[in-house]
């Protein structure tokens, strides 16, 4: 990467079937096709939103017993992680190191993609994926085979606006010591009292309520658009998704 700083690159639900939930990603949100592939027991395909944002969904493959299968059993389908490209990943990880996480999953898929985890037991009811990622020349393929995209649909409504994650945790000060002193973000309270964290040159955001006795983890994704949406939000995928002023 060029850039020295950390960027919120995408989120990712995990889904049963890429090619029923693409009805609602492009056919109502109006995504459009940015990239696929195939991972260790998984398959991917991004959608692009106005504005930058990227949703990727996640199906298994291969044998049944792995990560995702064992996701979608236990919680069903939505957001399974964020993923935060990094200029330096030895460095990234260090970081969060210093802030006590325990960093696991380290992966060097091939001289494009690197990357690992916060233990997913101390990152407030997310997965966070830091990723090193260095893009083939324009003129090169892809150091992946593709995964065909679902065939996008015939009269493709606009784009939405993507915003980001709305999350909930129980601690403001481990809160700010994930998304701020571990991986960069510039972090500042709203009217309602909630944190949010930006990172510079990233379309997307994070914004996390502070529930002392509740639950940890993500409640919705954020969206704008000026076509109507539902007064609190819509539920698909196993998300819930909310339209807000950006």
């Amino acid at each position: 990467m060029s850039s020295d700083a950390n960027l919120f690159d995408h989120v990712a639900l995990g889904v049963p079937r890429i090619a029923d939930a693409a009805s609602f990603v492009a056919g109502e949100l109006g995504g459009e096709f940015h990239d696929s592939g195939p991972g260790p027991g998984f398959r991917w395909v991004q959608w692009r939103f106005e504005g930058g944002g990227v949703i990727e969904l996640l199906e298994p493959a291969g044998e049944p017993g792995g990560f995702l299968h064992r996701f979608l059993e236990g919680r069903g389908p939505g957001v399974h992680h964020v993923t935060f490209k990094v200029p330096d990943l030895e460095a990234a990880a260090d970081r969060a190191r210093a802030q006590g996480y325990e960093i696991v999953g380290w992966l060097d898929l091939d001289p494009s993609w690197r990357e690992c985890f916060l233990h997913p037991k101390q990152a407030q009811g997310i997965v966070v994926q830091m990723a090193e990622s260095n893009p083939v020349g324009s003129a090169e393929p892809p150091p992946w085979p593709r995964v065909d995209p679902p065939p996008p649909p015939e009269h493709p409504p606009p784009p939405v606006t993507l915003l980001g994650v709305r999350l909930a945790a129980r601690d403001a000060a481990a809160v700010r010591r994930q998304w701020q002193e571990a991986l960069g973000g510039r972090a500042r309270e709203t009217a309602g009292g909630e944190i949010e964290f930006r990172w510079r040159g990233s379309p997307m955001r994070i914004v996390v309520e502070i529930r002392p006795d509740g639950p940890e983890g993500p409640l919705a994704l954020e969206l704008a658009t000026g076509r109507g949406w539902p007064a609190g939000g819509r539920e698909a995928l196993g998300v819930r998704f909310v339209r807000v002023e950006s």
